[in-house]
């Protein structure tokens, strides 16, 4: 079985983006967001890569966030709105980076298949 770079595995499809400060922690060495709770009602724990903690810490900072949820509305202005980016707008962000990368029919729930595929080939567990 082909092991991957743990540092370019990818996250397990989180379903909805509600993502809180308090979900991130730091355990034995790396970051995880702890207490996830899946959709069966599993709890899990689930290692986030250097590099996307990198871009959350950017993030965080770029919207002056200091608790609840991490992504949030930006408005047009710049400005972030409101305390949570729905999931229309999701599905917008995904749309419109598929389509400038020449990928014009992907919609989030792809990205949520690929990703368990991924986890699936690398040795992951799905359940």
């Amino acid at each position: 079985m082909h092991q991957f770079d743990a540092r370019y595995q990818p996250l397990p499809g989180i379903r909805r983006v509600g993502l809180r400060l308090r979900d991130l922690e730091q355990r034995e060495g790396g970051w995880a967001i702890v207490d996830l709770v899946s959709k069966g009602g599993h709890i899990r724990t689930v290692p986030i890569p250097d590099w996307v903690r990198k871009q959350l810490e950017d993030w965080i900072v770029a919207a002056g966030t200091e608790d609840g949820r991490i992504f949030r509305r930006v408005d047009r202005t710049g400005q972030t709105r409101g305390n949570r980016i729905s999931v229309k707008a999701i599905w917008h962000i995904v749309k419109d980076s598929a389509k400038k990368v020449g990928i014009p029919n992907l919609a989030p729930h792809d990205l949520r298949r690929t990703c368990a595929r991924l986890c699936q080939t690398a040795g992951g567990e799905l359940e």
